[in-house]
């Protein structure tokens, strides 16, 4: 008599802490009585057989699942601090473009401008032409100051957080060394990369601009 007092508080105990647990987890045995519960494994989690699955699996109805939203991507325009104008179709340069790109889909502080394409306008960006935004890099920060050369990289370096890169070209005489030597890259890119003098890319937008004139489909 005195085990079954002493036993009867633990199995009440083991009762309540079973049935507490999600009811896919338990199930009622035939035979059992409505007060007993039997641990029994969820078929779902069992693993497949080799010739196929031993069980079928259901479907959860009613619940809607919320498309995932990349944190990561780029805010919107509105939030940028410099503009970075650079050529589409020089292929080192978008090597460094993607490289900032994917940088800045953690800090939406830049805004990316292809100056190749048809939808660049002189007008909006502080009245570079195409150019003169093809001689050399042009950045142009939120507040409309126009910055070039191995500023602009400093300034789009340092607004995704890799300043240090550029950091030593704020002092002399790095600074006037780093400028020179940009200067030679930016007047022979082009012969570089293989493309045509920029005299012929400019000849050849010319005509082309001229043929696009009246037609709004027309492409660069």
């Amino acid at each position: 008599m005195a085990f079954r007092v002493a036993a009867g508080p633990v199995v009440r105990r083991a009762n309540i802490t079973l049935l507490s647990l999600p009811a896919y987890l338990t199930t009622k045995s035939p035979s059992s009585s409505s007060s007993s519960a039997k641990f029994l494994p969820n078929p779902t989690l069992l693993p497949l057989n080799q010739n196929g699955p031993r069980y079928s699996i259901r479907a959860i109805s009613g619940t809607t699942v919320a498309p995932n939203k990349d944190t990561n991507e780029e805010q919107s325009p509105e939030n940028w601090k410099i503009k970075m104008l650079y050529d589409g179709q020089c292929p080192l340069c978008m090597r460094e473009v993607d490289m900032l790109r994917e940088r800045n889909k953690s800090y939406g502080t830049i805004k990316f401008l292809d100056i190749s394409s048809d939808e660049y306008r002189p007008e909006e960006n502080q009245g570079l032409d195409y150019e003169t935004v093809m001689g050399r890099i042009h950045a142009i920060l939120s507040d409309g100051t126009v910055v070039t050369d191995v500023e602009a990289f400093r300034r789009l370096y340092e607004a995704v957080g890799l300043g240090w890169v550029y950091a030593i070209t704020k002092y002399e005489p790095i600074a006037t060394i780093a400028d020179t030597v940009y200067g030679v890259w930016a007047k022979y890119r082009l012969q570089i990369t293989g493309r045509p003098s920029l005299e012929e890319v400019l000849e050849a937008r010319r005509k082309k601009e001229e043929m696009c004139k009246d037609s709004k489909a027309c492409k660069m």
